[in-house]
């Protein structure tokens, strides 16, 4: 059964635009730490549980925090990547995406303050299902990086506070 999802965050989109409606949408997420490696998450009606792996002292019940964010930045490139390709009036029937973050795991483990704990480097690779030449394919490829809202947020300084409550 499917739920329902967290309306403010994904409301009739097709509908605010169509009246060109300026309009910021606030996505909310809620996440209680069950142990020291696992976090159930409430987000937009789902359950997620994210947890580490057993190597890492986690139970291995859900992926980890910096997989659920290549996970969630792959969901992005495929819906923009369909709409994208719908706009440009060709069908894209189906697109495999591979995705590689590299990070430097002494910037985690507090080992080197200089490093960055996060990833470095993140390689996507599109491979479309698609008739389409590769002068058009080149066109979808750069809408659906300057589109996909996640990759947007991973790639450019986003404003992020973090607060006791």
């Amino acid at each position: 059964m499917l739920k329902q999802r967290n309306q403010n965050c994904l409301p009739d989109l097709p509908k605010i635009l169509r009246k060109a409606v300026k309009k910021m949408l606030t996505c909310k997420v809620k996440a209680k730490g069950v142990s020291g490696t696992k976090t159930l998450v409430q987000a937009g009606g789902f359950k997620i549980t994210i947890d580490e792996p057993e190597t890492s002292g986690g139970t291995n019940e859900g992926a980890s925090p910096i997989e659920y964010l290549l996970a969630a930045l792959s969901g992005c490139l495929n819906v923009v990547s369909h709409k994208v390709a719908a706009e440009m009036g060709f069908e894209l029937r189906d697109v495999d995406i591979e995705l590689e973050g590299v990070l430097d795991p002494r910037g985690f483990a507090g080992k080197s303050p200089e490093t960055r704990a996060g990833f470095q480097e993140i390689k996507v690779i599109l491979k479309p299902d698609a008739d389409s030449d590769e002068t058009t394919l080149q066109r979808w490829l750069q809408a659906v990086e300057q589109r996909c809202p996640v990759s947007d947020t991973i790639a450019n300084p986003t404003s992020l506070s973090i607060f006791l409550g």
